[in-house]
């Protein structure tokens, strides 16, 4: 196994440990949940990086890479949807996490099951700079609503709480809409993929 796989094990090896400490009750417990997941999404920059400059790509690490990626954001999305983030500042909070989770993990799911069409009719489907950005503001948003989440040990004055608030329910819903965009980009570049003829 070449470094680039195992990072992307790595990553999926660190998801546990950022469960853990999202719901240790302590008040530093938060910030420690953010610092892993960092060091996990970064992982998935390093790997691609490093299978890329060094010609390390493998089909095992095509498997594994996007596995990996998946798994860290949806767990960290549903364990966001457990607690409920926004309720000082709308009372619709558990809704709209939940309805943003949904959409995020369905474009996901999609394009995966795009890849694996394509994969079967001889189609290389490439990452896309929409793409790229995509994963960029969800990475942004996850970390920002898990360091919000330490308001529940009391860790923020009321003022920061509910503007800290705002800021994380603004980054959630653009990025929800940039993960929209970019799968339809993907569909309408890719359109070729539901063509019946292999």
């Amino acid at each position: 196994m070449n470094l680039p796989n195992k990072l992307s094990v790595l990553r999926i090896v660190m998801i546990p440990i950022f469960v853990v400490f999202f719901f240790l009750p302590y008040a530093f417990s938060p910030f420690v949940a953010a610092g892993v997941f960092v060091l996990a999404a970064f992982t998935d920059f390093l790997d691609g990086y490093i299978a890329r400059k060094y010609n390390l790509v493998t089909d095992l690490g095509k498997l594994l890479d996007p596995i990996a990626d998946k798994l860290l954001v949806s767990t960290a999305l549903i364990l966001l949807c457990t607690v409920n983030i926004f309720d000082n500042i709308v009372s619709f909070g558990y809704i709209f996490t939940g309805v943003c989770t949904s959409v995020i993990m369905g474009r996901e799911l999609l394009i995966s099951a795009i890849r694996q069409i394509a994969s079967a009719k001889g189609v290389i489907i490439h990452a896309n700079y929409f793409g790229k950005i995509k994963t960029v503001m969800q990475d942004i948003t996850i970390v920002a609503m898990i360091v919000l989440s330490a308001r529940f040990y009391g860790v923020y004055s009321e003022a920061v709480a509910l503007y800290f608030g705002w800021v994380c329910f603004a980054l959630l819903a653009v990025s929800t809409v940039v993960t929209i965009l970019s799968g339809v980009k993907y569909l309408i570049d890719n359109k070729k993929v539901f063509s019946e003829n292999k």
